[in-house]
């Protein structure tokens, strides 16, 4: 094969892997780069079980690591891994792991598991102090935008908003 079919390869496979869902435009919250799992990490590293489960922040282990969707997660060990496993949808964070309050006014800030509520046995993260006690002020109107906003941004990239 030559040089120049070899590069329209690589570069069509890139635009593939790049176009596939798990990539949409910011449907998730990550950190930059990528994990030994060869996927952007979610919630900062902290395991989303022991937070639902519990209302604890612990922070997961790279040695404990489930992929979801394109993003992983680190768990705190392999029983809350499992738990993940089989039915993720219990606990992934709300609004992609964006900052809910964000999400409410149509935009996509950091989620970050410091500043976290669960309501409803589901998971929502914030920006950061002041803005978790805004939406503490009104917790169902804002999970009710947010919900509705997330239909019409989710992917939507956010430097696009």
């Amino acid at each position: 094969m030559s040089l120049s079919k070899t590069l329209v390869a690589a570069t069509l496979l890139s635009i593939a892997n790049l176009s596939s869902p798990a990539f949409s435009a910011d449907e998730y919250n990550t950190s930059s780069g990528l994990t030994a799992a060869g996927a952007p990490l979610g919630m900062h590293g902290v395991d989303p079980v022991t937070f639902v489960n519990l209302g604890n922040r612990i922070d997961g282990a790279a040695r404990h690591t489930a992929v979801h969707d394109g993003v992983a997660y680190y768990f705190s060990s392999k029983e809350t891994m499992d738990k993940f496993t089989a039915k993720p949808a219990a606990y992934l964070p709300q609004n992609g792991g964006f900052c809910t309050f964000g999400v409410s006014v149509g935009k996509k800030f950091d989620g970050d598991p410091q500043f976290a509520a669960i309501v409803d046995n589901k998971l929502y993260l914030f920006l950061n102090e002041d803005i978790f006690r805004e939406f503490q002020k009104d917790e169902a109107g804002t999970i009710a935008k947010a919900e509705e906003n997330w239909k019409k941004i989710r992917t939507t990239a956010a430097k696009d908003l």
